[in-house]
């Protein structure tokens, strides 16, 4: 039906790629574009070998370079651009698709190199662009934001005539066997969740330091787990386009052992985005520690257990009040079996192709900038399970938050 291009060969763009191959009906062909041309033949050779599929060109490209992509997206002549790389290139990829006329969706919403801070208002900033162009530009199609955002679409359309209270709530009770290890990207995670923590609350945004508010919470086939709020992009958009939202907070589980090595990372100075002189060479201290820490892209074999993400809602519904609770359990060696990536990995990707089936095929339209709770959550979901993330709601629960 399309050709796809896709930016960035870590292991989300792994499960990108594998998720295309297996629905060749909707991306005849597509385009593995990474910084490293190595790693995109890696992938297309795996992907050979496992399922068959051979249409995959690969080709290396500095997604910095918005001469030299918008030349190789041209060249290529995709529908769409898929970009899984680094959120530091989300406005220089969304620059190249303006200039070669194609559409865009990406997984995370930009973040400046200089500062641990991110935000929507610099994509937001394209949206009038994209419109004039009648192009499309699809925001936060991962998980969480992503599918935790379609999920809380889905609440609204299908459960509540007003959400008043969102909790978002993230776990990987996974165990990858390594003392320290990052789920994706390292300077991307720990510049993440090192940042003061974040939630809205009664029309303003409440900041808090980080880890400071903790509750354990229970999830589903895994029990309880110490969870912790911080500050997550997809709130930002949600309490945007659910204005009667009075709460909304953001959870996500961490180990004891995992924040002690988080505080002498950050002690000794190697959680650092700023340069420092080291033997007359300037290097920034958290892309130092990036290179010696295990690569998110290998942890898949022999990573055991899963992860659980979903939205717990409370709510008006017909006058009266109303809880109710949509997640997705995903298996680390499930995930590994079927694209050789981790479950971190996985729920990322799977997203991200989804989305991406859902332009391609007319589901979701519109030209401009949209965040994907702004479209129809119904024909996503309906899709989302066959293609390996299965979900499950209750209404009447204890939410515990």
């Amino acid at each position: 039906m399309s050709r796809v291009m896709i930016i960035g060969a870590g292991g989300v763009g792994r499960v990108v790629a594998y998720k295309c191959a297996e629905n060749p009906e909707v991306f005849t062909e597509f385009m593995l574009a990474s910084r490293t041309k190595s790693k995109c033949d890696e992938i297309a050779a795996d992907i050979k070998a496992d399922l068959g599929y051979d249409k995959i060109t690969t080709a290396a490209v500095d997604a910095e370079d918005v001469p030299a992509l918008t030349q190789l997206i041209r060249d290529y002549d995709p529908f769409m651009v898929v970009h899984v790389a680094l959120p530091y290139q989300d406005l220089t990829i969304m620059d190249a698709c303006l200039e070669a006329g194609v559409h865009y969706l990406d997984t995370a919403n930009y973040e400046p190199k200089e500062e641990a801070k991110f935000e929507y208002s610099h994509q937001w900033a394209y949206h009038d662009r994209f419109k004039q162009a009648g192009l499309t530009a699809i925001l936060g199609c991962g998980f969480d934001p992503g599918v935790t955002s379609i999920f809380t679409a889905r609440a609204a359309t299908h459960f509540f005539d007003e959400i008043h209270y969102l909790d978002i709530v993230d776990a990987n009770a996974g165990d990858h066997g390594k003392a320290f290890a990052t789920n994706f990207n390292p300077e991307i995670n720990i510049r993440e969740i090192t940042q003061p923590g974040k939630y809205w609350e009664n029309g303003k945004w409440v900041e808090i330091p980080a880890f400071s508010i903790r509750k354990d919470l229970t999830y589903p086939d895994i029990g309880p787990k110490p969870s912790y709020v911080l500050y997550h992009e997809e709130l930002e958009s949600l309490v945007k386009h659910f204005p009667t939202l009075k709460r909304a907070r953001f959870w996500m589980t961490f180990g004891d052992e995992y924040l002690t090595h988080l505080r002498v990372i950050q002690n000794i100075g190697m959680a650092g985005i700023e340069p420092v002189n080291h033997k007359g060479v300037e290097i920034i201290p958290l892309e130092f520690l990036k290179t010696v820490l295990p690569d998110p892209g290998g942890l898949g074999e022999g990573y055991s257990g899963q992860t659980s993400i979903g939205c717990r809602i409370r709510g008006i519904k017909d006058g009266e009040e109303r809880t109710y609770y949509i997640w997705n359990n995903c298996s680390h060696e499930r995930a590994y079996r079927e694209t050789r990536a981790q479950g971190v990995s996985y729920t990322t990707g799977v997203p991200a192709m989804t989305g991406a089936m859902m332009l391609i095929q007319g589901k979701w339209d519109g030209h401009g900038v949209y965040n994907v709770e702004q479209f129809n959550p119904d024909p996503f979901l309906d899709v989302l399970g066959k293609h390996g993330l299965e979900w499950h709601e209750e209404v009447g629960v204890d939410l515990e938050v």
